[in-house]
């Protein structure tokens, strides 16, 4: 894909789903909103043609029924995502963001252990 499309918030909610499942069907996807989510047929229907023409899905026929892939893939969407908020929030500044997640979320013994880990090897593949 050539042109990255931003994601609505329900359009990302309805992917979420996609990429678990790989491909499905509008009930597929209905299936597995939350109890609490109440979003018709119809909707859901709608926000997957809206996607297919934004070319973040295709449609596959099989008989009457559409079932619906992504073309969009998941790591694509988070790369895109956090280079949008490094350079709208954070001016570019990679220290910043990273500062703000450290300071910012409860981040446990293990989870700091990981992200110490990353960078360790990160540091390890740089040139001396």
């Amino acid at each position: 894909m050539t042109e990255y499309k931003q994601l609505t918030p329900v359009e990302h909610e309805l992917m979420e789903i996609l990429w678990k499942i790989k491909e499905g069907t509008v009930h597929d996807v209905m299936n597995l909103l939350p109890n609490d989510r109440h979003l018709a047929y119809t909707s859901v229907s709608t926000i997957l043609r809206i996607m297919q023409q934004k070319k973040v899905l295709t449609i596959k026929k099989s008989g009457r029924t559409h079932i619906y892939q992504p073309l969009l893939s998941k790591e694509n969407h988070a790369s895109h995502s956090i280079r949008k908020i490094l350079k709208q929030v954070f001016s570019g500044n990679s220290v910043n963001l990273v500062a703000h997640l450290v300071n910012e979320e409860k981040l446990s013994h293990d989870e700091l252990n990981k992200i110490q880990a990353l960078i360790d090897a990160k540091k390890k593949e740089l040139p001396k």
